[in-house]
């Protein structure tokens, strides 16, 4: 063929179809009219002698052919975008865009304060924040959706040897109990005392639920007595409940600074017991690393690491036995809708 049989409007159109699942809500997404939509799919099937959707159904699925093209498709918009970061950057931090992933807890509670001073030092980047699960980020990750990321659970395997994964920080998993509760007043509390306790927990299908189970169980404590009084699908959620003399909690370290220095929760010391988790810094080390992205993980990364951290050369997973153990997606359960965030 002399020419493509496609442009990049075609193949954005494609996208937007296949994501929301009808050529209406693509066309609004799009800020274009439906008509406009439709037009441009029969071209593009026309062009290609396909068709790329069944027109059998209420929603618009692909047809083998129309997999393969927005397989193709996502590439090259990748590239495309890239293409016009690298651009960008010639202007030396004037401008351009530094896109991070996060897992729930960790966006919420820890990417914020860090953009925060990224922005004070290059007010003229964009910054996007994409948080989602742990496995969602990392293949943004490494489809070059997002150039690095911090997460706190288990990169998929068979993402674990393209990916540059570096333990980062650890984040404790504290106790929290009503400030007015007994316990409150004790300077430590049992292993025993756990099971006197009402707990409020998250959705028993979150990773948190499970890691924590399984510290609980290592330090000789039987999890099966432990009595739960409510399941929430949200850190905020179960802190108010907590505040409100409800039940105790393990929540992340960094989701109650505030709630402690107001003296409206109480963190609780267990003898003998420290649940923690660690997070993760990946970055894609095949795809283009903007100077946004240089110069964050160099001047903010270090700032908040509590391990060993240097650059991200050497390609190295997360220790299996240490990743079981103690990596947690503390909130996969948080919210169903994942949040996305521009900073400009």
């Amino acid at each position: 063929m002399s020419d493509l049989p496609f442009t990049l409007d075609q193949l954005r159109i494609l996208k937007a179809i296949a994501a929301e699942g009808s050529f209406k809500r693509a066309a609004d997404s799009l800020y274009v009219s439906q008509p406009a939509v439709s037009l441009q799919v029969q071209n593009l099937e026309r062009q290609l002698d396909v068709p790329l959707f069944d027109r059998g159904g209420r929603r618009a699925q692909l047809t083998e052919a129309g997999h393969l093209l927005l397989s193709y498709g996502e590439k090259i918009l990748t590239l495309c975008q890239e293409t016009c970061r690298a651009i960008e950057d010639l202007q030396n931090l004037q401008g351009g865009t530094l896109i991070v992933g996060a897992s729930q807890t960790t966006g919420t509670y820890l990417l914020p304060r860090m953009i925060g001073m990224f922005r004070q030092k290059y007010p003229d980047v964009a910054v996007q924040l994409h948080v989602h699960s742990t496995r969602r980020t990392a293949w943004s990750v490494a489809n070059g959706q997002i150039d690095l990321a911090i997460v706190g659970g288990e990169v998929p395997p068979e993402l674990q040897e393209s990916l540059n994964i570096h333990s980062y920080a650890e984040d404790e998993l504290a106790l929290i109990l009503p400030v007015f509760h007994p316990f409150a007043k004790l300077e430590t509390i049992q292993k025993e005392d756990l099971y006197k306790l009402q707990f409020i927990a998250l959705d028993s299908q979150s990773t948190i639920r499970k890691v924590i189970d399984q510290v609980l169980s290592r330090c000789d404590i039987d999890t099966r007595r432990l009595k739960l009084e409510m399941e929430l699908n949200s850190i905020e959620a179960i802190k108010n409940a907590v505040q409100s003399g409800l039940g105790a909690a393990f929540v992340s370290i960094s989701a109650i600074e505030k709630e402690l220095q107001m003296g409206i929760l109480h963190r609780a010391t267990i003898e003998g017991v420290v649940v923690k988790r660690m997070l993760s810094v990946i970055f894609n080390p095949n795809r283009y690393r903007s100077k946004a992205a240089e110069a964050f993980s160099e001047e903010i990364l270090p700032q908040f690491a509590t391990q060993p951290f240097l650059d991200v050369e050497p390609a190295q997973s997360v220790d299996a036995e240490e990743d079981t153990a103690a990596s947690v997606e503390s909130s996969e359960a948080i919210s169903p809708a994942a949040s996305n965030s521009t900073v400009r």
